[in-house]
């Protein structure tokens, strides 16, 4: 068994509490895999993702103290990661615009076989492709649980911008997919 195992969250929070490095570090172990690719799903450049990852676990160590144990560590530490990533994106400079309701054909129902058949990394890989503001809204919404109006406080849009920034990722998923 490894040190990680042997330790429960709430002594790894007490060393993180007291700035234990070896505690920090076990901490980040514990979690990196999974929160690092929750930065990759929202930003698909390895580098940029990094620079996320690497921000959002400043500000767990940094916030630590806040965590009350109310929910899970590992969920607390995600909001953290998707928060980061949020923020990362309000930043960028040269981001994607958002594609015009206009522009929004009707939404078939595509073949569940397809999908059925598909690899959680397969569809991970599609929703990458997407543009970079309707691959944000769909991860809020069907990764994150957020819904459409919590999603617009969030990127500062309209709630329909939200709904047809998500019709369109569902699009393009549906016709690359098929």
């Amino acid at each position: 068994m490894n040190a990680i195992e042997n330790l429960s969250e709430q002594q790894l929070i007490d060393g993180c509490l007291r700035n234990d490095r070896r505690m920090q570090e076990l901490l980040y172990r514990k979690f990196a895999n999974e929160m690092y690719s929750i930065c990759l799903a929202y930003e698909p450049d390895r580098d940029s993702a990094k620079d996320i990852f690497q921000e959002a676990f400043v500000k767990v160590f940094k916030c630590i103290k806040t965590y009350d144990n109310r929910g899970s560590l590992k969920g607390w530490i995600r909001r953290i990661i998707t928060n980061t990533a949020i923020d990362h994106f309000r930043q960028k400079v040269n981001s994607d615009k958002f594609i015009e309701v206009e522009k929004i054909s009707n939404i078939t129902s595509g073949n569940s076989d397809a999908i059925e058949n598909l690899e959680t990394q397969d569809i991970l890989s599609q929703v990458k492709r997407l543009p970079e503001r309707a691959r944000i809204v769909f991860n809020l919404y069907a990764l994150e649980g957020f819904s459409h109006k919590e999603i617009a406080e969030m990127l500062c849009i309209t709630e329909g911008t939200s709904k047809s920034q998500f019709s369109r990722a569902r699009q393009l998923l549906q016709e690359w997919i098929k």
